[in-house]
């Protein structure tokens, strides 16, 4: 019902930057949500940061000052711009959001494949 594609990701050196992008598609009536998770091999999955559709943002401590999430709501599209990279930012990220459907009354959370960022010191 509803795709979220990543791109993105890759490798780069401590201290550098890289923007993420996810592009939500299908029978989309509207997008409550929309954020980044993170999951570091071995461990468990954190939220990075999340989009409210009101405009309210939310970071995790570890990414604050480094990370800004934002959104183009006409391309159902989010960002997350991550600068001044540390190797402990290395993981898989997955894209998520929280979908109305113009099939279903409520909202379902939506997963992407995800996208591998490794930062190398």
């Amino acid at each position: 019902q509803v795709q979220l594609v990543e791109s993105g990701g890759g490798l780069v050196q401590a201290g550098g930057s890289l923007r993420l992008a996810c592009t939500a598609s299908g029978r989309i009536f509207g997008i409550n949500s929309m954020g980044w998770y993170r999951q570091a091999l071995g461990k468990q999955r954190e939220l990075v940061a999340s989009l409210i559709s009101g405009g309210s943002t939310n970071y995790a401590d570890s990414v604050k000052g480094r990370f800004t999430i934002s959104r183009d709501g006409a391309k159902d599209t989010v960002y997350l711009q991550m600068n001044n990279l540390k190797s402990e930012d290395t993981a898989v990220y997955y894209c998520s959001a929280r979908v109305r459907t113009d099939i279903s009354p409520s909202a379902n959370d939506y997963w992407g494949q995800g996208t591998q960022v490794a930062v190398s010191s």
